[in-house]
């Protein structure tokens, strides 16, 4: 039985196609996919009509910036795995220290917590609001105030404020722009199982290091 030209080329192809793919098995899954489509392309072409060369040479060449495409992406996901672990080690070095942190929250305890507030313009009446879990409301006058800094402390003792989480933000009477700063130390840096940084610190619990606002460095009565 005589094989005929196109007969034999399909099998020399369908030959070179499966090598093709045997080499590609080391390659990612992206790849061999791309490869296994190529390769049925290849084999039910018709004969009488085979598809252009040319069309065989552009998907080689999306397979090969596919392939370009999957190393960067995976050279990118090391380089951000590789930043935070630099970053770990470098907040891991100011454990202890005092911090700053931008929060709508506060824990409080026994301790009185120190705060910041910080007005973009002039208020006429100022207060500081703590909302506990049962949805009451504290209030800590300030009175009229100045734009930028104003140092205060949060004494749970003096509020008659049980121990617990509480929601903080400032109220102005004209609602100028206002924020909050919590102080408190950094106990601990660590990466969160979705390879995100994680601080806690006190009197705040878990942070993301952006929230951080300042490092005050080390005191000999560093904030509980």
């Amino acid at each position: 039985m005589q094989t005929s030209f196109f007969g034999a080329a399909q099998t020399g192809a369908a030959k070179t196609t499966d090598e093709i793919v045997a080499a590609a098995g080391a390659g990612s899954e992206a790849s061999r996919l791309f490869t296994s489509l190529l390769v049925a392309q290849i084999r039910n072409q018709n004969p009488l009509e085979p598809t252009d060369p040319s069309q065989f040479v552009n998907q080689l060449t999306q397979l090969s910036q596919v392939e370009s495409l999957q190393a960067l992406t995976a050279q990118s996901a090391a380089s951000a795995s590789m930043i935070d672990s630099m970053q770990v080690i470098a907040l891991g070095a100011q454990v202890g220290s005092n911090v700053t942190v931008r929060s709508d929250r506060v824990v409080l305890d026994a301790q009185a917590v120190d705060a910041i507030l910080t007005l973009g313009t002039a208020s006429a009446q100022t207060d500081v609001v703590l909302t506990g879990a049962d949805g009451v409301q504290h209030r800590i006058a300030l009175g009229s105030r100045k734009a930028g800094e104003t140092p205060l402390r949060i004494d749970p003792a003096a509020l008659g404020l049980a121990p617990g989480v509480y929601s903080i933000a400032a109220a102005t009477e004209g609602g100028e722009a206002a924020s909050l700063e919590i102080a408190g130390r950094l106990d601990s840096v660590k990466l969160s199982s979705g390879g995100s940084v994680v601080l806690k610190v006190s009197h705040l619990g878990e942070v993301a290091p952006e929230s951080i606002t300042r490092f005050n460095g080390r005191s000999d009565a560093a904030t509980n």
